[in-house]
């Protein structure tokens, strides 16, 4: 099939430019600032020099353990239909692949923080990137999906260790003179980790195995380790202090809980409701244990700003949009349009290269317009992208179906991006930046988690109720229904002997598409409508 032709342009950030997390689109993951350079008078440094500096041992560290962590943070994505076909699984079992790693990521995130804080940054970066490597191979040599899954979700962990740490290092190493241009490139080059990393999953999976794109982590996690250990013994100080392991065993308990409890509606409804009460029982827990905990793992002085519960909320709202439409984007352009997986990991890329070149333009927007509008009109621009992606049908090439709606969303996510990070920091007490900036991280990673599980629960009822409209005109054999009852949980990877259930069974997967992005669509616009009703009319 011929898809994709051009060229690679060469891209570049402007110095200064407003930072934010272009390897995973997190917002809040830059509390610093990085705009110290401009008031140094020391003189300029030369590329030569910089890459000298001791510190590079830092940045290279960052760049690798990030960028490794972003890569299968994705790379699951468009192997979704591989691994159905390997182990033989439901649409829905195979969720628990990409749920088990989000799942930890979320829950330990904070916790990987406060590690780093009281043991010392560069070891809590050198074991979890140790631990990414070995739970790494654990994913490429498993013999089953439960296997895989228990390895995804130590890999969940390992994430969320060294995740806090990465730009940690790159602070503690370069002086404020130094530090905007570090970061820089250390945003740039995860930036295109970022854009190259699902199609270069997708190649190895459609030459290789789903297995490479795992074990090609080993290397990574390895000179990440080296380039840490290479690191002075005065950026491993640690600062002491508590820890509520109480609050933090009882959240990642509640996200597991109700993850399954919105998971198991789709086949074993016989579990959910008591999920669903192990959710609310340990979030009780949780609830006491925070109030009673020396350091909270979400302090109050935070919890009571509007601002900051404001954008909390939008980052909600608006990554579970964003996260729940790219989970089932590549299924649909795998299955429906039959993609490769490398060409669905590429179809992926104008998204992220699109808020990677227009960063330095919409970071300016904040000062011109504020937060509120800045944040109202990319939240409506990341809805209108999303539409885009509902409307292609059976046929029709990438350019005139997905091309432009991926520009859109690259475009609506750069204006919401900047903004988002910045009014984080700005509602946070000095000394309570870093929690800030770990807790706006975690939402982000929960909306995603939770949307996946709740859009995975209503694509496969959607499917179901369409697929058996569609057939009840038919005349079907009883060998015909039973074959359909029995493939139905494959969704649209399902191979059916007869060609006329087969177009019901891709019809109607386009159908239940539309519905999930349609419900993308309406938590970005209301995103929008928390920004503009929850936060006041100010410049930023």
């Amino acid at each position: 099939m011929r898809w994709m032709q051009g060229g690679h342009e060469r891209l570049f950030r402007r110095p200064g430019a407003a930072g934010f997390n272009l390897a995973v689109m997190q917002p809040g993951r830059f509390p610093v600032n990085t705009h110290q350079s401009h008031q140094s008078h020391e003189p300029h440094q030369s590329s030569r020099d910089f890459f000298r500096h001791p510190g590079t041992y830092a940045l290279i560290a960052a760049i690798l353990g990030s960028g490794m962590a972003f890569i299968d943070g994705t790379v699951v994505n468009v192997a979704t239909t591989t691994l159905q076909r390997a182990f033989g699984a439901t649409a829905g079992e195979v969720q628990w692949v990409v749920e088990a790693y989000a799942l930890t990521l979320s829950a330990f995130l904070l916790v990987g923080g406060k590690l780093g804080d009281t043991y010392g940054q560069k070891r809590i970066f050198m074991w979890g990137s140790g631990l990414f490597g070995v739970s790494s191979v654990l994913c490429g040599v498993t013999d089953s999906l439960l296997s895989l899954v228990l390895a995804r979700a130590l890999q969940g962990l390992a994430a969320a260790l060294l995740i806090p740490g990465s730009l940690a290092l790159i602070t503690s190493a370069y002086a404020p003179a130094e530090r905007g241009r570090a970061i820089g490139i250390w945003s740039g080059v995860t930036a295109m980790m970022g854009a190259v990393g699902p199609f270069l999953g997708g190649w190895l999976i459609d030459h290789l195995s789903w297995r490479a794109a795992f074990l090609i982590n080993l290397p990574m996690a390895a000179l990440a380790v080296y380039f840490a250990w290479r690191l002075k013994a005065n950026q491993n100080s640690a600062n002491r202090q508590s820890l509520n392991w109480t609050g933090a065993v009882s959240m990642a308990v509640v996200l597991a809980a109700l993850t399954y409890a919105l998971m198991s509606a789709q086949s074993r409804t016989l579990y959910m409701v008591p999920a669903a009460v192990v959710a609310i029982v340990f979030f009780l827990i949780f609830r006491f244990s925070e109030r009673r905990a020396a350091t909270p793992l979400f302090p109050a002085a935070l919890l009571q700003s509007p601002v900051f519960v404001a954008v909390n909320a939008i980052t909600l709202f608006l990554y579970a949009a964003l996260w729940g439409a790219m989970y089932f984007l590549p299924m649909n352009l795998i299955q429906i349009h039959h993609y490769t997986a490398s060409q669905a990991g590429a179809a992926l890329a104008p998204m992220i290269l699109t808020l990677f070149v227009l960063s330095p333009w919409t970071g300016g927007l904040l000062a011109r317009f504020g937060a509120r509008r800045s944040l109202a009109v990319g939240s409506c621009i990341v809805a209108a992208g999303l539409i885009g992606i509902a409307m292609p049908g059976l046929n029709g090439s990438y350019w005139s179906t997905f091309f432009v709606p991926m520009l859109i969303l690259g475009l609506g996510m750069s204006v919401c991006v900047s903004p988002l990070t910045t009014t984080v920091m700005s509602s946070a007490p000095a000394d309570q930046l870093g929690i800030a900036s770990g807790i706006n991280n975690a939402v982000s990673r929960v909306a995603g988690l939770l949307a996946v599980a709740l859009f995975g629960l209503i694509l496969s009822l959607s499917f179901a109720h369409h697929l058996d409209t569609m057939l009840h005109t038919l005349n079907l054999t009883d060998a015909a229904r039973a074959e359909t009852d029995r493939l139905k949980p494959l969704l649209a990877a399902a191979q059916y002997a007869s060609p006329v259930i087969q177009h019901a069974a891709e019809s109607s997967f386009v159908a239940s598409f539309r519905v999930v992005i349609a419900c993308s669509t309406l938590l970005a616009l209301t995103s929008a409508a928390c920004a503009w009703w929850m936060l006041k009319e100010e410049r930023a």
